[in-house]
Formats: C-alpha cells, structure tokens, sequence
C-alpha cells in the first residue's frame, strides 16, 4: 500500500501570478488590466474616494477601451439629451446654458457629446467626479481639445458646487439647462440627495436630466408605473437576483431603488430598457436603461387641458390625481437645521417645510413638444397586437372628401388604422379636431412617427421613410431629430423596431404578409417583371393588356383563392375579421369578390400616376408621382405650414371605440368615420348597439357620420336607423361591370 501526499494550489492564485508576469514583461493588454483590476486585485480600502482611486489607478488610460462593449446606451443618451434640449433652446436661446456631468470620470461623454450638441455652444460645463486618476484622464483630454469652457472638479456628488454660484453670483437653484449620470447614479450610495439636489438646481422648464444605467426591477405594483417605466422594465427573478450580488461586489447597486426615486423624484420624458449582450449573446444579458427626464414642477397645464379636456378623458383617467398626505390638510413640519445647507434656501423655506406628497404624471404631460398621443394603460388586450395590423391605408379619403363636406369648424372621429387619412383630412381641410382612435398600440405609434417627421425632417429624408419605405440612418434619425416629438411608448416601440426600415417598411405588419405573399407568387409564376411593367404603363390599354394577359390569371388560380378563403390568411394578412368574411362569402364568394373588386379598377385609372393603393400593394412603396397626399411635396408643406399649426388638431387614443366615444363630451363631434369596424361585430352584438348610440349623443344634430361595410346592406343598419340616424347609402358595388366605387373599389 502505497501513501501518496499533495498540495492543492489555488486557481485564483495561479491567475493572478500570471497577470503579474504579464505585468512586469510589459504585455499587459488593456483587457488583461480591465480583468486585474475589476476582479482580482484587492482594493482595501473604506471610504469611497480612496476605494475609487485604488480601484481605478491602475485602468484609469485604459478606461475608456475596455468600456466600450460594457456601458451601452451612452450614445443613445447623449443623443437623446441633445435632440431635446435644442427644442428646449428654441423657447429661451438666450438663456445661459450649463452642464453639469456628475461621475464622468475621463470626461469620454463630454467629448462624445461634441457630435450631437456642439461643446462650444455651452456657457460652461462642469465634470464631477471623486476620482483622481479619472480626472486626470480628462483634464488631458480637454487640454488637446483645447475647451476653455470645460471645468473638471474633484468633488462628492451629494454636495457639488460649482465655482459661479459664488464667483459670479449666480443662484444655484434653477441655474442648470442639463444634467447627465452615465453608470455613475449606480455607484453613488446616498443617491437620495443627489437627485434632490440635481433637481434643486435644474431649471424648472428649461432643464433636462438624462441617465444611462444598469438596473434590476420586479413585477411594477401599479399600472400607472409600469406606463411610466416603459416596455421589458421587469427583470427576471434569477436575473435580478445575480445581477444584484454580482454588481455589489464592486461596490455598484443595481437595486430598484435608485430607478424607482429617480421616475418618483423627476417626470419621465423618454424612458428604454434594453439588454446588454456583448460577451454571451442570450446568455449574459445585462440589464441597463436610458433615461430622459426634466423637474416636476414644470409647466404641465398645457398638457393637463390637452388630456382631460381636447382630449375628453372625462372617465379613466391615467394619470393620479394630486393628493396630500393628511387628506386635505398640510402638514407642517419645523425645518430641522444641521448645519448650513449647500444650497442656499429660499426665505419662504427656511423655518418651515410644507409636505405636499404628489405622485408622478404619466409621460404624456412631461413632454417638452406636442400632445397628440394620450396616455394609456397597459391592457391585456394589447398582447394581441404584437405590431400593426395596417402599414397603410386602405380607404380612399378623396371619395370620403366629396362628401364630408369638411371646414376647420369641424370636429371628428376617425379610426387611426395607419393614419394615411386623417392626414388627408388636415392637408385638405384642417379641421379643428381630429380624434384618431385605435386599440392596437402599434397604430398610435405608426401614426405618431409620421406626425413626428413632418415636423423633424426635411422632404428627402420624409419620403425616403413613408414613400420608399426604407432609409439607410433610421436609427440615427429617431435619436436625433424625431424623438423630441415622440411618445415615451412610441419612441421605445420604434426604438426595438428599428430595423423595419432597412429594407421596405411596407413589407413589416400584419399587412405586409399580405405583400409578401403577392410577391412570392408573381416570382414564382415568372411574371414578376410584368407586376413593373404594369405600373409603369402609359395608357390604360397597355396596363389592362399586361392585367389581363398575365397578372389576372396568377391572382385567380384556384390555389390563390384558396388561401384567400382561409380564416387565418384573412386576419393574419389582411386584416380581416371572422364576421367580416362571413359577409364576403354572403355576398357572393371571394372568386367573384376578387373580379369585382380589381377588374373595374385596372380598367378605370393608371397606378402609374393615379392609384396608388395598387401601386403600393404591387410595388411595396409608392413614387413621386403615385402616393398618399401627406406624402407629396405640396402635402408636406402645407402639414408644416404656420408651424405645423394642422398637426396641433390630432389627438390619439389608445381604447376602444366606445370608450373614447364615453369620455367625449355630448354633441362635440360633427363628423365621424368608423370605416368597416362594425363589420367586426357579430350579428345582434349588444356592443355595438352601446357603440352606436354613443355615437348619437356625441354627434352633433345635422353631423355627419360614415362607414363601410363588405356587405351590401350590412345588419347594423337598422341600429342606427333605431338610434335615430337618418342612413342612406352613397356608393353600393354590384358587379364587375359597373364603374368602381372608389379607387380601391371595396
């Protein structure tokens, strides 16, 4: 029997002696340094100066390489910062601009932020951070850059000053125009007065606060926060768990805490929550977000009047209602001196202190440009609605326009769908309001972001998006220029979604399979060529020769009306209800459907220059010469005209119908549209019995109200007839042989 005796060497030391060879040979690579110093080298230190400067001596040139990969959305950040505080300028450019970066450490954002907001243009900007080594890295920097309005100051966050207040005399409280905490708010630990006085100093209409960060958060306790937090806030249980102990160990908090005070303490303007993957995509997913925010006690009444009032949220409100602590008492409270403050009190404020305990706002009141999408709730419903349905329009507005008889003393009610025609109608009329109405989210959104360019860019960048359908920077766009007149939900949908316009916008949505398919069977019958052909003809006579010849047969082989006649095909592609095809197949079957619906149009106009649904679903993107009125040149100028005065009418909601028809007030409407919605509903349905009479109350007496139907005398008729509505039909389609109804003939 043999005894054998060994000694178990220790893996952690074996590494570390590894990297210090590595070291003293001269071959420490900046990772190898970012590994030493982040993992293994002990700090030692109790005080959160001396454990910064030894944590970060030796990696302080090497910071900025080895963080690139780690601390994402600092581009997104600064851009967003930027975007938003040019609008902000434009009210008060003469206004002294300061910016205070708190933990910039080498001063790589300041430097970043030169290529979306000029360093010049600031009066002066002032990095704070507790760390030497960093700082000196960042006096450097500046140096070469050759700033002169950069100050680097070596201070603790809670209690920064900043050299004018006392040399020029300025007073502090409102004194900032922007703010910024890039992965340094996670690694302050009295976080609480930092933001208090961030929030102190930030001027109250002018100021902006942006934060890029890692976070952890669970399930949110209401529904008013989870609006405010923004879409995927919620972390996993193992997720939130591990990042929390993994991050403490460098003395970082990715508690909720911090997240949770800053969308207390401040209103959210735009909020995103992404996922960090840049070592083991879907497996290390790190969890940051990128903030934007300005102080509660901005103006809101613009946007309060919007909401409750032009907006008619008389019911349901989404946002709560202001509330004292003691009912409606306030409590006073003596002002417990230790020690001088900071920041100097007012003189109201400095025996007493009223506690006035108010919650947040929704994102909605807190944003610096228009009101046109109102806050919503998340609803379970909304589940269902994974992207838009419709990426473009459907129905003529120049036949709805013959009859509409609309002025700008008009108020209407329209379905969102994809907004083509309710910019129609303000191009064409600018009627005083236009409510636009949808329950899929994603409608809003789409609708938003057409809204939004008109305003932010110029006619080649517009086009290149809504006409084209793809535009090489969207990214880049949405950042910098759209995004001040977004949404928060808008700007995160198309955030996340910002690759539908790398190829043809018009192919994505429920829609687009539609397209997609259309064009599958044209490539795989050879007569893809002829589908150009057809759209460029001169003459009718060529463009129903092509139809005829070679398109027509494609379209009605039995195998294509086959999945024409599929449940599934009709609501996944186009968009098409049970009920409602149940009344196609009432009306005659989809063969002839077909024939009636597309033979009338090919012979009637040329989709070259005067139909451009066609052109569009045969195309996937519209020309010059064939497109929606909102996207011609003269559209977009007279959408822009006074400053954008058109688009200040729309109002979007996220609800059902008859629930914002609920919250409107009664006779506060003269026109509405409700397209083929009651199509949707069953026969007998009781709801939309409860739809059409609201409809009643709401209209005024002598207002007119429209809609379609794939029925040639749909059931729901006689509810309005009963409601007290007066029907008569405008166009009814019987056959192939009579000339089309409108330009889509359906």
């Amino acid at each position: 029997m043999a005894v054998f005796a060994t000694s178990f060497i220790n893996p952690f030391l074996i590494a570390s002696a590894i990297l210090l060879v590595l070291l003293c040979l001269g071959r420490f690579s900046p990772q190898l340094r970012f590994i030493w110093h982040c993992f293994l080298a002990p700090i030692g230190a109790s005080d959160q100066k001396s454990r910064l400067d030894k944590f970060y001596l030796g990696q302080a040139e090497v910071y900025d390489a080895t963080r690139n990969g780690l601390l994402r959305g600092r581009n997104t950040m600064l851009s967003l910062s930027a975007a938003h505080l040019r609008e902000l300028r434009k009210h008060c450019p003469d206004q002294r601009l300061v910016w205070v970066d708190i933990g910039g450490g080498t001063g790589y954002n300041i430097e970043l932020m030169d290529k979306y907001f000029p360093i010049a243009e600031f009066d002066a900007i002032y990095l704070i951070d507790l760390c030497e080594p960093l700082l000196q890295v960042a006096r450097a920097r500046f140096a070469r850059r050759g700033w002169t309005n950069v100050t680097v100051l070596c201070q603790d966050a809670t209690e920064f000053q900043l050299p004018e207040w006392s040399e020029m005399g300025i007073d502090p409280e409102g004194s900032v125009g922007l703010a910024t905490l890039s992965y340094s708010l996670s690694m302050i630990p009295d976080f609480y007065t930092l933001l208090d006085r961030i929030d102190r100093v930030l001027s109250p209409d002018h100021g902006l606060l942006g934060v890029v960060d890692f976070y952890t958060a669970g399930k949110q306790p209401s529904l008013h926060e989870k609006a405010i937090g923004g879409v995927s806030k919620e972390c996993g249980w193992l997720s939130r768990w591990f990042w929390q102990i993994w991050f403490d160990f460098d003395h970082v908090s990715v508690s909720p805490a911090r997240r949770a005070y800053l969308e207390y303490r401040y209103g959210t303007i735009k909020s995103y929550n992404g996922r960090n993957q840049f070592l083991f995509p879907f497996i290390v997913r790190i969890p940051y977000y990128v903030w934007l925010g300005r102080p509660r006690a901005c103006d809101v009444s613009r946007l309060c009047h919007a909401f409750e009032i032009e907006g008619g949220n008389l019911i349901g409100n989404c946002s709560p209602v202001p509330f004292k602590v003691a009912g409606a008492k306030d409590i006073v409270v003596p002002f417990l001196e230790i020690g001088e403050p900071a920041v100097p009190l007012p003189v109201s404020q400095s025996r007493v202190l009223v506690v006035d305990v108010t919650p947040p706002l929704s994102s909605f009141h807190y944003q610096i440009r228009n009101r046109w999408r109102l806050p919503y709730y998340d609803n379970p419903i909304h589940k269902d609605f994974r992207t838009f349905i419709y990426s473009f329009t459907w129905e003529d507005p120049m036949e709805d326009m013959k009859h509409l008889q609309l002025t700008q003393e008009d108020s209407m009610f329209v379905i969102t769908s994809a907004g083509d025609n309710a910019l129609h109608y303000a191009i064409r009329a600018r009627p005083q309001i236009i409510h636009c109405v949808d329950m899929n989210p994603c409608q809003g959104h789409l609708l938003e972001l057409k809204l939004a360019s008109v305003q932010a860019l110029d006619y080649e960048d517009y086009f290149l998006l809504f006409g084209c359908g793809q535009h090489p920077n969207f990214r880049h766009l949405l950042d910098s220029k759209i995004s001040p007149y977004m949404s928060s939900v808008a700007y995160q949908f198309w955030r996340i979604n910002a690759d539908a316009f790398s190829t043809s916008f018009y192919l994505n949505g429920y829609s687009g399979w539609a397209l997609r398919l259309a064009q599958l069977i044209f490539r795989l019958a050879r007569v893809d060529k002829y589908v150009v052909s057809m759209c460029e003809a001169d003459t009718l006579e060529v463009q129903v020769a092509i139809w005829r010849t070679h398109l027509r047969p494609v379209l009605l082989n039995p195998v294509v009306v086959e999945l024409l006649k599929s449940p599934v095909f009709c609501w996944n592609a186009l968009g098409v209800p049970l009920n409602q095809r149940q009344m196609l197949l009432d009306e005659g079957g989809i063969y002839q459907y077909v024939v009636d619906t597309l033979d009338p149009v090919v012979s009637t106009w040329l989709l070259k220059n005067d139909n451009y649904f066609y052109l569009l679903a045969l195309l996937g993107h519209y020309t010059t010469e064939s497109c929606p009125a909102y996207l011609t040149r003269d559209g977009y100028e007279a959408l822009r005209a006074s400053k954008a005065a058109s688009l200040d009418t729309f109002r979007l909601h996220t609800d059902s119908i008859v629930n914002v028809l609920r919250g409107l007030s009664s006779k506060s409407l003269t026109r509405a549209l409700v397209m083929d919605h009651l199509d949707w509903f069953t026969p007998g349905d009781a709801g939309a019995d409860d739809e059409i009479a609201e409809i009643h109350r709401v209209v005024v007496r002598g207002g007119l109200v429209f809609w379609r139907s794939a029925s040639r005398a749909p059931w729901y008729n006689e509810v309005f007839t009963r409601c007290g509505f007066k029907v008569s039909p405008i166009s009814i389609r019987n056959s192939s042989s009579q000339p089309p109804i409108d330009k889509v003939n359906m």
